[in-house]
């Protein structure tokens, strides 16, 4: 697991920000890997979403955001996850789910490596126009956020599935 990014002086905000997605993304993983596929399609709120459902969301939001919101590139379904609508709630494997979440972080770390921080999204995926597009520092701010506030829910289910309590399960 990442170590939490403590306190500290940095002039690479590039690499901050990065350490703090891959910190999340770690912890979402120790949230779900102690669930049974059941544990991961059953829901423990009124609203119905799942933790198999709420990683899935992570994935596609983060690939919505990076790869068809900033690059601009044609992806194939990039509300797939339900998006605006509600989340899905696959029937794929805890393993296989967090393998998707990892995959989308490594190209993650690819596209904010080789661009700086405000350079500005391309049109023709998520954006229009020019006008709309956002820097990638917003981007990885938003997608930051949303990790955060998910890995959150996912310690309410972690607890109420099992018990386990913390970052680590």
């Amino acid at each position: 697991m990442v170590p939490f990014p403590e306190p500290a002086r940095t002039d690479d905000l590039r690499l901050l920000l990065l350490t703090y997605l891959d910190f999340y993304r770690d912890v979402v993983a120790a949230k779900v890997r102690g669930l049974t596929p059941a544990q991961m399609s059953h829901s423990c709120v009124g609203s119905g979403w799942t933790p198999a459902g709420l990683v899935t969301h992570l994935a596609y939001m983060e690939r919505r955001w990076l790869q068809w919101g900033f690059l601009g590139e044609q992806v194939e379904d990039p509300w797939g996850d339900g998006g605006r609508d509600g989340w899905v709630a696959p029937s794929a494997d805890p393993a296989t789910l967090l393998e998707r979440l990892h995959r989308e972080g490594r190209r993650t770390r690819e596209i904010v490596l080789s661009h700086e921080l405000t350079d500005l999204a391309a049109t023709g995926g998520r954006f229009g126009t020019e006008q709309d597009t956002p820097q990638l520092q917003w981007i990885l701010l938003h997608v930051l956020q949303e990790y955060a506030r998910h890995a959150g829910h996912l310690d309410i289910a972690r607890e109420l599935a099992d018990g386990s309590v913390g970052k680590a399960g």
